[in-house]
């Protein structure tokens, strides 16, 4: 009897200790896969739209139910950050993609010399009316800076440029911080916000300075005229100083008004930082300055890929506008001497040939791209993972922005000089500005496509001569590791 109970005892342990053992792998597996949900699920009609959730879901191959994170608004564009499970495995293994080129000893040098003295007392008042768009109008103000410490004078605050292309009716306190730039060069130069009220009726030189002008021409000819007027109007702004020849103090003058008092105005940095975060969330991100766009399109009469219908528009927009003095362009030869922008989908061939694989975080620094989601479908299709200002913030947060150009493109700029890579498709005032800039906050990787050599390659890949695969890569690497920008690491 006693053996009996003793077997019936070790049964009933053995029984014990395997219900035991169920329920705590149970209670594991329900963690790791969720068998048991952690919370219901609302019913369709009740579930916020979540429009980038797809897009991720279906690069990632994801189908986990999303998280908002508290930090990041609004809920209703804004896709979550990404969990440390779903980061591919290539942002690690890839850091020749991504690391900054090597400074070669250049470094930032905005320090004045020891020679350098505050301002003389002023002789006069200068005005500028900026022209062109935002890079544009930047460059000709830390100019106007540099020419008003040459010619001893008053900068009153620039005025924007509103009769161009765009329209904008944006002053400068809408797109820079004017307290800031008149405090920041205080050493430097006078600035004031208006010509005092005295000067109004005094009778102002309206004078286009010529381009590319040096010392000997502002301390001469433009400083003479003292003698006769109190205020001077400079009617243009773009490319009114030389590059070079000029003293050391000058030329760190502008560097200083430039990265230092030239700071964007708080709403829009304030913007450009959240937009920037929210990007980041994405993990490591290019900025594709992708400038295909109607105004360029138009100015440059590149109309590859484009219908005779787009041709003959943009045709119509260089003719009509009386700034753009080139008129009759052969867009062939244009594009054959790397004239033209990257198409979106030749963007696409060359970032693949470079090695940025598809699911590569992409942020679009442009307007509107001429021709629409159609010209996009090929950039789209090879990486998905595609964002804007438009997708990453909410209508209510770009409104205060909305119509006006320039304080849009600021945003943009924001976000490529940010970037951990940035690559223009176009080498105009914003692709120059941007790669100079983060060239000044410690040589970040720009990619400055050699669109001359690479319109041959597509043209070969067009016609079926050649093939996209590890050959073009090759060629395409080397190719570019003799450029400054993407040099040495690939």
């Amino acid at each position: 009897m006693q053996m009996r109970r003793w077997k019936a005892v070790g049964l009933m342990r053995r029984i014990l200790s395997c219900a035991i053992c169920t329920i705590a792998m149970m209670s594991l597996l329900s963690v790791h896969l969720h068998i048991f949900p952690r919370h219901s699920k609302l019913p369709d009609p009740y579930k916020l739209p979540n429009p980038q959730i797809e897009i991720r879901d279906k690069i990632l191959g994801n189908e986990q139910e999303q998280r908002w994170t508290s930090e990041f608004t609004p809920p209703n564009v804004f896709l979550g950050p990404l969990s440390s499970q779903q980061f591919p495995v290539w942002r690690t293994n890839c850091p020749r993609l991504w690391k900054p080129v090597p400074n070669r000893d250049y470094m930032p040098c905005t320090q004045p010399t020891p020679n350098y003295t505050a301002p003389p007392e002023s002789r006069g008042y200068l005005l500028a009316h900026t022209n062109g768009g935002l890079n544009q109008m930047r460059a000709g103000i830390c100019d106007m800076v540099a020419i008003a410490r040459i010619i001893n004078a008053t900068l009153v605050v620039p005025e924007l440029d509103k009769k161009s292309y765009w329209q904008d009716s944006s002053n400068f306190s809408d797109v820079f911080n004017e307290d800031h730039f008149i405090n920041a060069l205080a050493n430097d130069v006078k600035v004031i916000k208006k010509l005092p009220m005295e000067m109004d009726g005094a009778t102002k030189a309206d004078k286009y300075f010529k381009s590319w002008s040096g010392m000997d021409y502002y301390q001469g000819e433009i400083a003479s005229m003292w003698a006769d007027y109190k205020v001077i109007l400079a009617a243009k702004t773009d490319s009114r100083l030389a590059n070079n020849n000029l003293p050391a103090d000058i030329q760190k003058l502008r560097c200083r008004a430039c990265y230092e008092a030239l700071c964007f105005a708080p709403p829009i940095e304030a913007t450009g930082k959240l937009l920037v975060d929210r990007m980041r969330s994405y993990g490591t991100y290019i900025a594709l300055h992708l400038r295909y766009e109607k105004d360029i399109l138009a100015f440059t009469g590149c109309t590859h890929g484009l219908s005779p219908a787009e041709a003959d528009e943009l045709k119509k927009i260089r003719d009509a506008n009386d700034e753009w003095k080139v008129k009759d362009i052969d867009p062939r030869e244009q594009r054959s001497k790397g004239f033209c922008p990257l198409t979106p989908k030749e963007a696409a061939i060359f970032l693949s040939a470079l090695g940025y694989p598809s699911n590569t975080p992409i942020y679009i620094a442009a307007g509107e791209i001429y021709g629409g989601d159609s010209y996009m479908d090929d950039l789209r299709s090879r990486y998905p993972m595609l964002m804007s200002k438009e997708k990453l913030a909410s209508i209510e947060e770009l409104e205060p922005f909305a119509n006006h150009s320039t304080q849009l493109a600021a945003l943009d700029y924001i976000l490529s000089v940010e970037s951990d890579v940035f690559m223009p498709t176009y080498s105009g005032n914003m692709a120059r500005a941007v790669e100079g800039h983060r060239r000044f906050l410690g040589h970040r990787r720009t990619i400055s496509p050699d669109k001359k050599a690479l319109v041959r390659l597509f043209d070969k890949i067009e016609d079926g001569t050649k093939k996209e695969g590890k050959l073009l890569s090759d060629k395409v690497i080397e190719r570019h590791k003799k450029r400054y920008v993407f040099l040495s690491t690939l």
